[in-house]
């Protein structure tokens, strides 16, 4: 099957066709940066991640545009209550922004233009717009005449007439209709602001996307995405400025992605139901994080609570126990093993083709519209499917074994960096887990490493009273033991 992809112009799966053979742009809305990124942004940056990255595998060259909005109200205020200029604000949080990414294993995009770097263009595309009449002075303000361009409401469906009989805005005695939207702000006393046939002013927020993204990627390109929140007025409002400019499509597909709720309520900072990534880190593995993003179709809403993320540090647990078993039993046999395919007797060739299958499994589900969700319950059934393998065989496994487990292995891998996942080291993996559960759940690991110790002596005391009574402390603080030939492991359960 080739790529179909949900298109929410047209409201309906569509063959995916780029517009340049072999080659994709894609254009994402990123964040206006005047606090941390938030849970939303990790479901949106993880998305669209993916989404680049399987289009990669599939062996596109692909371009992926991701801006920073670097001047707005919001980051004017919190200039203003922190002091310094808008610099300052900006610089940092996009330092805070590409830490959170790099830690959730997002790929940085190609390019992460700046609003601020653009004003030029945002000026030549305005004034195209009051060459097409679709644009009008107010005093130093520049406002879209909505209804001069027929296609508006068209991405998100809305018709302009109910739009108005609904409205409930602001008045502005400078518009001309409460539809209407700034292009261009005039400067207020103590804001940045730039030269502009209209005054000294600063661009309004929809204009620097249709400017930087037809700048990097053309007039017309294959992918806008961003979440579903943006689809109007956002996107409606781009598609209104570079359409209206051009008269060419602006994309040929939109992309959007679900909400994010938190506890089966909508997420808000006025609310203050959010949790920062920074925060989140602290307390899961990256992995976890992504997994809990992508076993959910990325159109779908998510709902981010405490059992949510237990489920999915589970499953990332599973998946490292198998990644593990695969790693001591693959530690003695890392030599050339194709001439032992030959010896695969029936019982082997059977699981060997199961698991040589994911990847046509994983291709006929990401080509559903990137259906990570479908492509996540293909990886559980192949390491279902392996962890029986593995338990069948011996403590040195045979050739035809490592052979097969090989080639699992590298199977997995492969699939799992298009998801992002499966990139760190099993042993790694379990002691930061482990780490971040015990100082999540306010443990100390020397205190608990101490207890241990106190029960090995008592062990060798024969003291078996005093050995089973500090176990007992040990899992009312939910901390299992597994003693192994000479030693004793533990976990948080």
């Amino acid at each position: 099957m080739a790529l179909r992809v949900y298109n929410t112009l047209t409201r309906q799966k569509e063959a995916f066709q780029p517009i340049e053979s072999g080659k994709i742009g894609i254009y994402a809305c990123g964040i206006t940066v005047y606090d941390l990124c938030h849970i939303g942004h990790a479901r949106s940056a993880i998305a669209f991640d993916v989404i680049n990255k399987y289009l990669q595998y599939l062996g596109f060259d692909v371009t992926f545009i991701k801006n920073f909005t670097d001047v707005d109200d919001k980051i004017i205020e919190r200039a203003h209550a922190e002091g310094c200029d808008i610099k300052g604000i900006t610089e940092k949080y996009i330092e805070a922004h590409n830490r959170d990414m790099d830690a959730l294993g997002v790929a940085r995009p190609t390019i992460a233009p700046r609003a601020t770097e653009n004003i030029e263009g945002m000026i030549r595309l305005i004034t195209t717009l009051f060459e097409k009449g679709l644009a009008y002075d107010a005093g130093g303000d520049v406002y879209y005449a909505v209804e001069k361009f027929k296609g508006y409401g068209k991405l998100s469906g809305r018709n302009l007439e109910d739009m108005l009989a609904g409205a409930r805005v602001d008045i502005n005695e400078k518009k001309r209709n409460p539809m209407d939207f700034a292009l261009w702000k005039a400067s207020k006393e103590g804001e940045p602001w730039w030269d502009s046939p209209w005054g000294k002013g600063r661009p309004g927020w929809h204009i620097e996307c249709s400017v930087m993204s037809q700048r990097y990627l053309g007039e017309t390109f294959d992918i806008h995405g961003g979440g579903e929140d943006l689809i109007f007025p956002h996107h409606e409002n781009e598609i209104a400025q570079s359409e209206g400019a051009t008269g060419k499509p602006l994309a040929r597909y939109w992309l959007h992605n679900g909400f994010v709720r938190v506890n089966s309520e909508k997420m808000s900072k006025s609310l203050g139901n959010f949790s920062t990534i920074q925060d989140m880190l602290m307390d899961y593995h990256p992995e976890v994080l992504r997994l809990f993003v992508l076993q959910s179709h990325y159109r779908s809403p998510v709902d981010f609570s405490e059992e949510s993320l237990r489920d999915a540090r589970m499953g990332m647990g599973r998946f490292y126990a198998t990644l593990k078993s695969l790693k001591d039993s693959l530690a003695r046999h890392e030599g050339t093993i194709d001439e032992w395919k030959g010896l695969l007797t029936e019982e082997h060739r059977q699981v060997f083709e199961k698991i040589m299958t994911l990847p046509e499994r994983f291709t006929e589900a990401m080509d559903d519209d990137f259906n990570t969700a479908r492509a996540i319950g293909h990886l559980y059934d192949a390491v279902r499917i392996l962890n029986s393998y593995m338990a069948e065989g011996q403590n040195e496994p045979a050739p035809e074994t490592v052979y097969v487990l090989v080639r699992s292995r590298e199977t997995l891998l492969r699939i799992g960096a298009v998801l992002g996942l499966f990139l760190d080291d099993p042993d790694h993996y379990f002691d930061t887990d482990r780490n971040r559960e015990v100082r999540k759940r306010g443990l100390n690991i020397e205190e608990i490493e101490g207890f241990i110790e106190a029960r090995r002596l008592a062990r060798a005391q024969k003291d078996w009273k005093k050995a089973d009574e500090i176990r007992q402390a040990l899992v009312e603080k939910k901390v299992s033991l597994k003693d192994i030939s000479d030693r004793t492991v533990w976990k948080i359960e």
